[in-house]
């Protein structure tokens, strides 16, 4: 039988510690998300975009000092052992190394050299996470604020701010499609594009899947990921299968799917001249990826296995160290819930983690 690992706790603690949002993002009680069709990008918009910058990292002040300067020698030596849990005690990497031991990175994309800080949720939901508790101004004033933290943290690898928005919900009732997912409007994708890239930050899209399946979802968003500066999230544990319910039962997806993804979003960056991408794996389980190990990096695609889970901060370090330190694909993702975590981690104990995470979230 597959063991199950769940950030630290048993599948029974779930709803109590560890439920990645499941209930509120799949059926929040603020506003459905708007619906309409898929407008077209145009060619000539595509090729405009391409020749801006497709991300700029916030700067550190000359007055910050390197990672290891911010830790007395007592808690260098103590960092391994809060999220070993009685597993291997030994830091796997140099403190505030980003690339997993034994993996490599052969694009040029934006974690060779930097992190990525993002805030996720919907603009039309308050309890799917902070994008949608602010106006689209004062959310990247914030954001940068808070990436800005990591910079000052880690100077020799400034973060970029993000945005992640999901762009299809996953919900508890059928839909007219009977796919248990709401599709994000044209416009508000848009609006936060525009952010994006008049902030020179990413535009990260989320999709939460339902019944639906992964390439369905990734090819309905392809005008949007050409773009320079937009990338892709699969939110796992909203895939489910007929029958089932998303938020009510937990989903999975086959990680030999997942690895279609990767590879139709690096063709995608080959066939039209962009940047290296990135593809965030969401999971706060072990058992709702199947078949882990086919999930690898491209030449133009990044790979991060993000973190998810809310709850007592000891659970979230043994979930990193079980779920990402123990399972190395190439990147690390940590996730942080202002309003669920008890307490929330700082910038700094972020950073302590095996390897240190190149993808930080909020929601």
């Amino acid at each position: 039988m597959k063991k199950i690992i769940m950030a630290g706790a048993s599948l029974a603690v779930i709803p109590a510690l560890l439920l990645a949002g499941c209930s509120q993002d799949a059926t929040s009680q603020d506003q459905e998300p708007k619906s309409k069709e898929r407008s077209e990008v145009s060619s000539d918009e595509q090729a405009a975009s391409s020749q801006q910058p497709s991300y700029q990292a916030i700067k550190p002040s000359e007055a910050a000092e390197l990672l290891q300067s911010h830790y007395t020698e007592t808690q260098l030596a103590e960092m391994p052992k809060t999220e070993a849990h009685g597993d291997d005690t030994e830091r796997s990497v140099p403190l505030g190394q980003t690339l997993e031991k034994g993996t490599e990175d052969e694009t040029e994309g934006p974690l060779q050299k930097n992190r990525i800080v993002s805030y996720y949720g919907h603009p039309s939901s308050t309890s799917m996470g902070i994008l949608g508790e602010y106006s689209p101004e004062e959310l990247m004033d914030k954001l940068k604020e808070q990436t800005k933290a990591y910079s000052e943290l880690d100077p020799e690898r400034p973060a970029i701010p993000a945005i992640e928005l999901i762009a299809t919900v996953a919900q508890r009732n059928p839909g007219e499609d009977g796919l248990y997912m709401h599709p994000t409007s044209d416009e508000d994708i848009e609006t936060y594009a525009k952010l994006a890239e008049e902030n020179n930050a990413l535009l990260i899209l989320d999709v939460q899947l339902g019944q639906d399946n992964i390439m369905n979802q990734v090819k309905s968003l392809e005008k949007y990921l050409k773009l320079p500066y937009v990338h892709l999230a699969i939110d796992t544990e909203f895939h489910v299968k007929e029958g089932q319910i998303p938020g009510e039962d937990l989903g999975h997806v086959d990680g030999g799917n997942v690895q279609e993804a990767i590879d139709y979003v690096s063709n995608l960056a080959s066939e039209n001249g962009l940047p290296d991408k990135v593809v965030v794996v969401h999971q706060f389980a072990d058992i709702i990826i199947n078949n882990k190990e086919a999930i690898h990096p491209k030449e133009n695609v990044e790979v991060v296995l993000n973190n998810d889970g809310h709850g007592i901060a000891a659970l979230k370090r043994s979930g990193y160290h079980q779920l990402v330190h123990n399972q190395p694909i190439q990147y690390g993702g940590f996730k942080v819930f202002y309003q669920k975590d008890e307490p929330v981690m700082t910038p700094e104990e972020v950073l302590e983690l095996d390897p240190a995470p190149a993808f930080v979230n909020y929601q």
